[in-house]
C-alpha cells in the first residue's frame, strides 16, 4: 500500500510545473505586448523570438527595444541592460543557497531562468529547493514568454500600418506603468527616477552625448548619487537621535 501511495506522489518537476502556472498565464499578456512592439521597433519575427530565446527579460527586452528606436548601439544596449540586472546576481546567489547540490552547468541553467517571478515562487517555497522543480518552474514561465512574443509579433503584423506605427507610443506608457506602483510605496524611486530623467535631458541635448550612452551615464549617476545622499541622510537622522 505504501509503495502505491509512493508511486502516485507528484514528482518534483511535476510540482514545478504546477507552481509556475500562475507565471506562465500573466506573462501571456506581456510578452504579447513586447511582441507587438518589437514589430512596431522593425524586428522581425524571428529576431523577436531569438530575443526572447537568449535574454528572457522582461523588463531588459523593453528597455532594449527603446534603445533600439533611439538607434543605440550594441555595445551601449548590453551595458544599460546589465546595470538593469544587476539585481540577478542577489537572487541566484539567495537560491544557491535552497537548491540542492548539482553540478555547475546545471546550476547556470538555473541562473538564466531567475526572474522576478521564478524567483518569488521558488525563494518562498520551504526546505531545499529540488533540481526537477526548479526546471519545471522555468520551463513553464520561459515557454509561455517565448510562445507569447511570437504570437505578439503575428498578431502586430496583421494590424493595419498606422495603428502599428503608434504602437511607439505604448513602449513608454508601459514603462510609467510600470514604475508608477514603485512611484507610490518608496520616495527613493521618485528620486531616482527624476534624477534619471533630467541628468539624461541634460546629457543628450545639452551635452550632446548619444542617446544609448547618455542613458547607461544618466542611470548610474543617478543610483550611486541617490544612494549616497540616503546615506548621509541615515547617518544625520541617527546623529539626531
Amino acid at each position: 500500500m505504501a509503495t502505491t501511495i509512493a508511486a502516485r506522489k507528484p514528482s518534483s518537476f511535476r510540482n514545478g510545473l504546477q507552481a509556475g502556472v500562475s507565471i506562465a498565464i500573466g506573462y501571456i499578456p506581456i510578452a504579447i505586448t513586447f511582441g507587438l512592439l518589437a514589430k512596431s521597433a522593425g524586428l522581425t519575427v524571428s529576431e523577436t523570438v531569438l530575443m526572447s530565446l537568449l535574454v528572457f527579460a522582461g523588463a531588459a527586452q523593453y528597455m532594449s527595444l527603446n534603445m533600439i528606436v533611439l538607434g543605440s548601439g550594441v555595445f551601449e544596449i548590453v551595458m544599460t541592460t546589465f546595470i538593469l540586472n544587476i539585481r540577478h546576481f542577489l537572487m541566484s546567489a539567495s537560491l544557491n543557497e535552497k537548491v540542492e547540490e548539482k553540478s555547475l552547468w546545471k546550476k547556470s541553467l538555473f541562473s538564466f531562468g531567475i526572474t522576478d517571478e521564478t524567483f518569488s515562487v521558488t525563494a518562498t517555497k520551504q526546505g531545499t529547493i529540488q533540481t526537477g522543480y526548479m526546471f519545471g518552474v522555468i520551463l513553464i514561465a520561459y515557454s509561455s514568454w517565448v510562445v507569447s512574443s511570437g504570437i505578439g509579433h503575428v498578431i502586430g503584423s496583421s494590424l493595419p500600418s498606422s495603428l502599428q506605427e503608434s504602437m511607439a507610443v505604448a513602449l513608454y506608457a508601459m514603462f510609467v506603468g510600470l514604475l508608477m506602483p514603485s512611484l507610490k510605496k518608496h520616495r527613493k524611486v521618485v528620486l531616482l527616477a527624476g534624477a534619471a530623467a533630467i541628468l539624461n535631458s541634460v546629457f543628450s541635448l545639452v551635452i550632446g552625448i548619444a542617446a544609448g550612452w547618455s542613458i547607461v551615464l544618466a542611470t548610474i549617476t543617478s543610483a550611486v548619487g541617490i544612494e549616497i545622499l540616503y546615506a548621509k541622510w541615515s547617518k544625520e537622522e541617527n546623529a539626531d537621535e
